[in-house]
Parts: structure tokens; sequence; C-alpha cells
């Protein structure tokens, strides 16, 4: 977010990265008393639960506590998914240790840990056996409740970006990753997405799918990211996760490259609608996009050689390169990531861990 486009920034004591929720609660209610506050927004996945609370206690319309965890907890998720017969992964609540045990009978490993609350790849682990679970939990001691246990699914990750308004879907875009942002994460890889061929069969199922979900978790209105993953085991997609917010990793590049949709102004103008009145969506350009991502070795990596008439975006950012490519023909934009990925791995790559928790 350009701070040049902000009024006023407001600065809350940050302890051990840590919020003290009541803290926020005091501050914005002190504001509110001098300020009119008509709309609250969270502009990523760790804001979204803090932005239902502060609605309830302000009552200001928008996304609530209930709501909200459809959209950021995990295994709210995947329960709301179970009860609705829309296809996810085997999972288990890490609460009752017997019910973990009929889990760990009935699904053959590998599993996947997962932290309820965090973003992306943060704090996931892989586990390859039963026993190994059981060491992860004892070091997570009173903290094993924030997480859950899914079944492990080999295949493909796709996302689909979507506008929301009043409960009906007005725009949605797939896109698939080359390699799973799970994977890029902790193997190292160079972050790839590109939109998928579409009015195909696979780009239908998606954004049904997805459309489903949507509605199921009751977004209201706003734009949302999900993901999906195709089995390879019967080709069947599996719902993954979704969100209330826009896509990371400059996800959002991607779709404006695709489609000249700006999903942050999109989302600017639904918030000042606020359900009253028409959403009309800007007219759609229909071309073919990718991204690439990676940290790079260098303090700023020159980009200057990437300079194909496609190129359409670079990333500017300290140890990072990244572009992004569009074209009206889809076998143009394969040519030139599979050109692209092996120069990011020659001239750029580097690796390093993914963290526990979120960092700056």
């Amino acid at each position: 977010m350009a701070r040049e486009f902000l009024d006023d920034i407001y600065y809350m004591p940050d302890i051990n990265k840590e919020w003290n929720m009541n803290d926020v609660t005091y501050a914005v209610s002190y504001l509110a008393r001098s300020v009119k506050i008509d709309r609250i927004v969270a502009l990523d996945d760790f804001d979204v639960e803090k932005a239902a609370k502060l609605r309830e206690h302000l009552r200001v319309p928008g996304m609530g506590d209930t709501t909200a965890r459809y959209f950021r907890d995990k295994l709210a998720m995947r329960m709301r998914a179970k009860e609705v017969g829309i296809n996810a992964p085997e999972f288990v609540q890490i609460l009752n240790y017997d019910e973990i045990k009929k889990f760990l009978k009935k699904v053959e490993p590998p599993y996947v840990l997962k932290p309820r609350m965090q973003a992306g790849a943060i704090g996931i682990k892989k586990i390859l056996a039963p026993a190994e679970l059981w060491e992860v939990l004892d070091k997570l001691g009173d903290d094993q409740s924030f997480y859950l246990l899914e079944q492990f699914i080999p295949g493909d990750i796709y996302h689909v970006d979507s506008i929301i308004y009043n409960n009906d879907v007005k725009f949605s875009i797939s896109s698939k990753y080359e390699n799973p942002p799970m994977e890029v994460a902790y193997e190292g890889r160079v972050f790839t997405s590109r939109t998928i061929a579409r009015d195909t069969e696979e780009d239908e199922s998606l954004k049904l799918m997805n459309k489903q979900v949507l509605n199921v978790m009751g977004l209201l209105r706003g734009v949302s990211h999900t993901e999906f993953i195709k089995a390879i085991s019967d080709g069947k997609f599996y719902f993954l996760e979704t969100s209330a917010r826009v896509g990371g990793a400059n996800l959002h590049e991607l779709v404006k490259a695709a489609s000249g949709i700006n999903l942050w102004e999109e989302w600017a103008k639904i918030e000042l609608l606020g359900g009253k009145g028409d959403y009309e969506l800007p007219n759609i350009e229909n071309n073919h996009a990718a991204i690439l991502l990676s940290l790079a070795k260098q303090e700023w990596p020159d980009m200057s050689a990437f300079s194909d008439k496609e190129v359409v975006w670079k990333l500017n950012k300290k140890y990072h390169a990244g572009v992004i490519i569009k074209s009206e023909n889809y076998n143009r934009i394969t040519e030139l990531i599979n050109g692209y990925v092996k120069r990011f791995y020659e001239e750029f790559f580097a690796s390093y861990p993914v963290p526990e928790k979120p960092t700056d």
C-alpha cells in the first residue's frame, strides 16, 4: 500500500510481534471520538480477525467474528466445506488424542500439520509418520490446539482470484502454480504462477467450485484468493483454503496483466458502495499472463536483459527478482516461462529458510 495515498498513520506498540487486541480496541475507540468510522478494511490475512472484532465492537458494517473465522481459520474452513459436501483433504483437529489416533489409522501418511491462523506456508510441517507427529505435538505443548492435521494430496495447485458483490461472484480468474507454494518455501524454488487457458473444462470446474466455496463461507462483498489442488490420484479438484483479501506475492499484478482488472481499486469501490447501489465491473481484457519471483543473491538484481515486449512489470525490491509477462498467445507465455525460469536460476536465485512466524 503506497503511503502517499493515506491521510493519517497511527502507530501501535508491537511487542514480540504480538498485538494486544484490547490496546487496539482502546486506540480505535479513542480515535472514533473525533473521527466517524464508516468502514474497517483488513488489507492482509493477519488483520482479518482484528478488523472483524473492531467491527463487532464499534458496530460498523462488514464481516463479523463468525464469518471471519471461515476466511482465516483453516480448521473452520475444513469443517464448513465438509458440512456442505465440498471436496477437501481428510483432516482432524489437533485436540482429542483418540480422534487423532483414529485419523492416523484411517489415513495413510504423509500428512501436513498446519497452523490454523497463519498465512501462506508459514509454520506448515510435512509429517512422514505417526511417531513424528507425536514428537512435534510434544514440542508444541499448549500451542498444539492451534493446529490441524490433514491428508497430504500430491497434485498441482491452482488459485482463483475473485471479486464478490452482494453474494455474487462478479469476476474470477483461474491460475496455476508451477510448483506448490509449500515446496517453493521449504525446498527453494523460483515462484511461478500463470493463468490457465480460459473456457476449458478445467477453468469452468475451478470457477464453479470457487463460487460454491465463497457462497457457503459467506463472503458478502469484497475480494478473495482461493486455492485448490488437482489430485494426481483421481484428477479431482480439492479445496485447500480461501481468504477475504487480495492474494499475496504480487498476484494482483498477474490478474491486472491478464484481465486489466485492478483488484485493489475494485475492492475500494465495493467498500464505498457498501451494498447500496449497483457495482459495475470494468471492461475485461483477454490476455494470458505469468509471474516469476525469486530471492536474489544481488542486492539490486539487474533485470534489464528481460526486455521482450511481453514483459509488462518488473519487481523493484532488495534481494528479489521478479517479472510479469502477458500475451494474447498462450503458447508464447509457455515459451517465455521456460526460458525465464532457467535464467532466474542461473542469474539470480537464492533461498532462505521459511520463518516459523511472519516477519516484516
